[in-house]
């Protein structure tokens, strides 16, 4: 008999089955959407970060030291005023209780000595510099001119100092810093550069502007807006109304700019009323139509 053979079942294939709640495939979603916001987040922070950026104001605040320069020239003109006696010495110190405090006070009781030979006359006081420390506290520069009188001989003397003055919440103010030798701005060495004609303009034009500047500036101090229009444009120079008389152009420089002549002059007068000589400095800027007019 023929022996029927057995058909070998094929093997089963193991598939990995991957499935939706895998703890890895979790893992992996909440990377990614943790990613996608954060990028979402920064983009919107950084809209907003620049946004603040381009609007942010800073506001000046403007002091007014009115007040605090009135207190320091009333001071001073108590602190630097005497007369060799006992009675204007001791007025001097009982006035200055009004602007120091006691311990200024008591620092300031043998500055003046009863037995001095000078007395002083504050003359004038000029206040250089305010300069705010903190919230309550200015720093303040001044100078003061006094005429003191020694016997028969008097002399000039100018001298400048800093004190520091204490502004309470009332607007009270009190001296907390003696005067203290100090410097004031002197002098610059500073010298301009002299304009100088480039040989832009010719010798004809050059006539014609000269005989134009010294008609105008006969005519200036007197002339009426009506009378100004005809050489000036759109009220660049404005009527000044003094009795001046025109002497001469002195050192007139030109030099041509486009269409335009850049002017630069000193004019001589003679001031009627005060009988001295009056220098004026103009930097005038000119232009031709029909005739020359000035245009700035």
């Amino acid at each position: 008999m023929w022996k029927k053979e057995k058909q070998s079942k094929p093997k089963k294939v193991h598939v990995m089955k991957v499935g939706a709640h895998r703890k890895s495939i979790i893992f992996l979603w909440v990377l990614l959407i943790s990613s996608v916001s954060f990028g979402i987040y920064k983009n919107f922070t950084a809209i907003d970060i620049k946004t603040v950026n381009e609007t942010k104001v800073i506001e000046k605040q403007v002091v007014d030291t009115n007040q605090i320069e009135n207190f320091v020239k009333n001071f001073a003109k108590v602190y630097y005023s005497w007369q060799n006696n006992q009675k204007s010495i001791a007025a001097r110190t009982e006035n200055l209780k009004g602007y120091m405090t006691k311990e200024l006070q008591d620092l300031n009781t043998d500055t003046i000595r009863r037995d001095i030979s000078t007395s002083s006359a504050v003359s004038n006081i000029e206040i250089w510099k305010v300069k705010k420390v903190d919230n309550n506290k200015y720093e303040v520069t001044f100078s003061v001119n006094q005429l003191i009188t020694e016997g028969n001989t008097k002399k000039i003397v100018d001298s400048s100092y800093e004190v520091t003055v204490y502004v309470d919440k009332a607007g009270n103010m009190v001296i907390i810093k003696n005067p203290t030798i100090s410097g004031i701005p002197v002098k610059s060495g500073y010298e301009p550069k002299v304009p100088e004609s480039n040989g832009t303009v010719d010798e004809a034009t050059t006539e014609e502007i000269n005989e134009f500047l010294k008609t105008f500036f006969k005519l200036y101090p007197t002339a009426s807006k009506k009378e100004l229009s005809y050489y000036v444009k759109d009220d660049v120079l404005k009527p000044i109304g003094r009795d001046y008389v025109f002497s001469e152009l002195i050192n007139p420089v030109y030099r041509k700019v486009d269409n335009k002549v850049q002017v630069s002059v000193s004019v001589k007068y003679l001031d009627k009323q005060t009988k001295a000589i009056q220098m004026s400095q103009f930097d005038l800027t000119l232009e031709k139509d029909r005739n020359w007019m000035i245009v700035k």
